[in-house]
């Protein structure tokens, strides 16, 4: 092909795909997983207190080192392959030992990490599992190592990918305070299944708990939500309450919908981390394909009756939140629509007011127009008097007569004068 620029992304996106092999397992051997994350629960990881920490891993034993900013790990630390990964929220350990010890779940197969070094672990225990995988085709041995491995009441046993492997586990805490693993694989499977088998397993354990910190966060809510409701309920039938001002209710509702807000901001990326890691714990279930083994539950069954109902809560809790929040805002906005009617009504008291104080002032208005006729009048009347003073004495005129006969001239050119003003400012 012609030389063509690369996105600067192409081989990036591409080994990304590969960022992540799957371990290879023999049969016969332990593994100790663990997974550590935030003690705050929060998204918020140090990449680079995860890198040093693994780095002093490899330098106690002499390991080379991956290439800078990998997020995956997979060499041979001694007697034992170590498979490191790191996540956005947490970060994952897996060694392999091929051999079963002495004895079942003893916990000797976490002493390959030392245990100063997992006391400067950049985080908290989020979960730590043991696993043995044993080479057995025998249906009677597996069922007697279940019996003395297992709690019989949680125990969830499945044949998996085709009836390559059987696996086993109760999900309780044992005294070693790790979970209980069993693979039971057949002489013909595989390395690179097994591997597989028991990725899966510790996918499936690692995004179980993950998902389950949802729940708690769910369970608290939950109270706060009970408090909003009621008062939500109390302001809604307020509503009516002609004595209860609108902008009173307006103001309790705003601080509602402002704790809402609150409480969607506090629990959003929990929920919706839930939900992601729910999903991937269903698609790594069902990848494995199971069989039922014995009439015992599967994985999936001990998934929909302990794991399932503790999504649905979360689920419910969060479109519980969400409703609140449409109410709210459906509450405002009938307040906002009666504020606007009481304001209107106040309004057009306003206006009903300003107009009775325009119609006095008009009438106001023309009273002292009629007065300023008089007074201009009287002025007018008064300098007239003073032009004409010659007359009586000319004429033989009385000035009480000359008078009486100028009034009502001087009255009606003022009227005129001044009415014609008035047109004219209009």
């Amino acid at each position: 092909m012609p030389d063509m620029p690369d996105h600067p992304m192409r081989f990036r996106a591409t080994n990304e795909l590969h960022a992540r092999p799957f371990p290879i397992v023999s049969a016969s051997a332990r593994a100790a997983f663990f997974a550590y994350g935030s003690s705050d629960d929060s998204a918020a990881k140090s990449n680079s207190s995860d890198w040093d920490h693994l780095i002093l891993l490899l330098d106690r034993f002499g390991a080379p080192h991956p290439a800078p900013n990998a997020t995956h790990y997979f060499g041979k630390l001694g007697q034992a392959w170590i498979k490191w990964e790191s996540h956005a929220e947490f970060t994952t350990y897996t060694a392999i030992i091929d051999d079963l010890g002495k004895v079942a779940f003893d916990g000797t197969e976490f002493n390959i990490f030392p245990t100063d070094w997992l006391a400067s672990t950049p985080g908290v225990r989020l979960t730590s599992s043991a696993i043995r995988i044993e080479s057995t085709a025998s249906t009677k041995t597996i069922e007697r190592h279940l019996k003395s491995h297992f709690v019989a009441e949680s125990l969830a046993v499945s044949r998996v990918l085709d009836g390559a492997a059987v696996i086993a586990g109760d999900y309780r805490i044992d005294v070693h305070g790790n979970l209980r693993f069993s693979v039971f694989v057949g002489p013909t499977t595989g390395r690179n299944r097994i591997g597989r088998i028991v990725q899966r397993l510790n996918e499936i354990e690692v995004y179980k708990v993950m998902s389950m910190l949802g729940l708690f966060e769910a369970r608290e809510l939950s109270s706060k939500l009970s408090i909003v409701d009621h008062s939500m309920s109390q302001l809604v039938a307020a509503l009516s309450d002609e004595n209860i001002s609108a902008e009173a209710n307006l103001d309790a509702l705003l601080e509602m919908s402002a704790e809402l807000e609150s409480n969607s901001a506090q629990v959003a990326y929990r929920f919706a981390a839930s939900k992601a890691y729910a999903a991937i714990v269903s698609q790594r279930i069902e990848v494995l394909r199971e069989e039922r083994f014995e009439g015992v539950q599967t994985f999936r069954e001990f998934m929909m009756r302990r794991y399932d109902p503790s999504m649905r809560t979360i689920q419910a809790m969060d479109s519980r939140l969400q409703d609140l929040i449409a109410r709210a805002k459906r509450t405002g906005d009938l307040l906002r629509t009666r504020v606007n009617v009481e304001r209107q009504g106040q309004n057009q008291d306003l206006l009903a007011s300003m107009d009775r104080r325009a119609d006095m002032q008009l009438r106001l208005q023309k009273t002292v127009e009629g007065l300023s006729i008089v007074a201009v009048s009287y002025y007018a009347t008064g300098l007239m008097l003073y032009f004409l003073a010659p007359i009586p004495a000319i004429f033989g005129v009385s000035k009480v007569f000359l008078t009486a006969a100028i009034v009502p001239i001087v009255v009606a050119a003022v009227y005129f004068i001044l009415r014609r003003i008035r047109m004219n400012l209009k």
